[in-house]
């Protein structure tokens, strides 16, 4: 991650500062086994809590995997799911007034279960399996609150009622 502050040139001709936040691409992953789907558990620490959410990350160290690789790796990471079927579902942008990351959403399907292979700091990690109602129940109690996993839902949603 890089922060950076670029001297710009308003519309109306005045000057200014724009600070930027440089994060490299992301992919965030939706496995879905039947009817249910897998969730990550983890300690956040900006926000001071555990959040629930879709797996999901990011490789600054090959910043160029292509996204359909850097979301099999996260769930695989993450979760030890490898998936048979991995169909991009769209693009998010994290906070486009602050950050220029940007995310790709894929649907994991034909899921076979493994280990994880978790980083250093996700080892306090939990994965489990949760049902259509239950994640709809946790975007509307609060228990899910990550942006970027309320996003990806409502995109999964959108591309099962807009199915040819």
């Amino acid at each position: 991650m890089t922060v950076r502050e670029d001297e710009i040139r308003r519309s109306d001709g005045s000057a200014g500062i724009y600070g930027v936040i440089d994060k490299p691409t992301y992919a965030l992953v939706i496995a879905r086994d039947g009817d249910r789907f897998r969730l990550v558990e983890q300690f956040r620490y900006p926000l001071g809590q555990r959040r629930w959410e879709f797996p999901q990350g990011t490789a600054p160290d090959l910043a160029d995997v292509p996204p359909g690789e850097l979301a099999a790796r996260e769930l695989r990471e993450e979760t030890g799911l490898r998936a048979g079927s991995m169909v991009p579902l769209g693009k998010l942008d994290v906070a486009a007034g602050m950050s220029s990351q940007r995310g790709w959403v894929f649907l994991a399907t034909d899921i076979t279960e493994g280990e994880p292979e978790r980083e250093h700091e996700e080892q306090d990690m939990r994965s489990a399996w949760f049902d259509r109602e239950d994640i709809d129940k946790m975007i509307v109690t609060g228990e899910i609150t990550d942006a970027q996993s309320i996003a990806a839902w409502a995109q999964l949603m959108l591309a099962e009622r807009h199915r040819p």
